[in-house]
């Protein structure tokens, strides 16, 4: 049961260690729309709905994938969490507590314990301050006093693999890599128990990409926190994350653990996505998904299933017209959006989207 006390949405009934486990983060009916601006005036002419209705909960020590293609509201939904962005409707619930009504004191507790990590690593450091002040901004928030503050500074370093005397140096004089375990530095040294990656190797080369997630991993299960991690990419996803949501349009379409997203994924969405990973070797059999059209506008998003316009297993009548909700498959806690794989029309499903040959 989730801290509402209503059921996990696509939760796993115990943790790994096989214990019953409440959700650390809860989120509810999550909207967030941004005004859209035109004419001479710039007077409001339209909403985007960046997040549509989000149900989700994450739990306590893991680490969740967050997917899709550029501009479906990922990055949105993780500052959602964190409470850096207001919710226009819903709620999120961290540990019991009402992020979006939490003021003072305990607003400055939950800061304490809920971070993020920036995607460009060089924008999210001040040049004119030095790596050390940086990272103890946040500890001398919380009012960590200044001996402390530094000694904080230095475990910290020494635990992202730099050097304590780094302290002294400024941005510009760090590779990307470098700079964006700094930011992770940054964000750990408070201690925090909920952890927001907003694509953190995005913008670093692809030799780099691995350490840093390596790095990522190892600093999860040593310190025991849970981790949003937000890609576009699935093959980096499936090498760091426990379980995965995919999101589309503003809503997650499908959610579940790392073997059941990728082993029997149940969105055809969730399909065409995995179908595009590179595969290493030319004799391995590959069936290749290709969707018709380009992703449509959010301001003005399709009726029905969002997807229905780019799924080549739409039905017309059903997924043109139905909004569909977040349904359970066949194995317990993978759920998706999709009326012909988990709703009430699988007697529709013509079956696993039809494959083209590569070309």
């Amino acid at each position: 049961m989730s801290a509402e006390g209503t059921p996990s949405v696509g939760a796993p009934a115990t943790r790994r260690d096989g214990q019953e486990r409440a959700p650390l983060v809860s989120a509810r009916g999550l909207v967030k729309a941004f005004p859209v601006r035109g004419g001479a005036f710039g007077q409001v002419v339209g909403h985007v709905r960046a997040v549509d209705g989000v149900d989700l909960d994450i739990f306590p020590g893991e680490v969740l994938g967050l997917v899709g293609e550029s501009g479906c509201g990922k990055s949105t939904l993780g500052r959602l969490l964190l409470g850096l962005l207001p919710a226009d409707e819903g709620t999120v619930l961290f540990d019991g507590v009402d992020v979006g009504r939490a003021r003072g004191r305990e607003l400055a507790a939950l800061r304490r314990q809920m971070q993020i990590v920036f995607q460009d690593p060089y924008s999210s450091l001040d040049p004119r301050a030095t790596i050390g002040d940086s990272i103890a901004e946040g500890l001398r928030a919380h009012g960590v006093p200044r001996a402390r503050r530094e000694q904080k500074v230095r475990e910290a370093l020494e635990l992202v693999g730099l050097e304590a005397d780094h302290a002294r140096r400024y941005p510009h004089q760090f590779s990307g890599g470098q700079r964006q375990r700094v930011g992770i530095a940054r964000a750990l040294a408070v201690e925090p128990r909920f952890l927001v990656a907003d694509e953190p190797v995005s913008a670093l080369d692809v030799s780099i990409q691995s350490q840093i997630l390596n790095l990522l991993r190892d600093l999860q299960e040593q310190l025991d926190f849970t981790l949003v991690f937000v890609a576009h990419d699935l093959a980096v996803v499936e090498h760091l994350c426990d379980r995965v949501a995919v999101m589309y349009l503003g809503r997650v379409v499908e959610l579940g653990t790392r073997d059941q997203v990728f082993g029997a994924p149940l969105h055809p969405y969730t399909e065409a996505l995995l179908s595009a990973i590179p595969v290493p070797d030319p004799d391995r059999p590959r069936r290749r998904v290709r969707l018709s059209g380009e992703m449509p506008s959010p301001l003005h998003p399709p009726s029905g299933c969002r997807f229905h316009t780019r799924c080549p297993i739409a039905v017309e009548g059903v997924c043109d017209t139905e909004v569909p909700a977040l349904l359970p498959g066949d194995d317990p806690g993978h759920v998706a959006e999709c009326h012909l794989r988990t709703g009430a029309h699988r007697d529709l499903d013509p079956g696993r989207a039809p494959a083209a040959p590569d070309a």
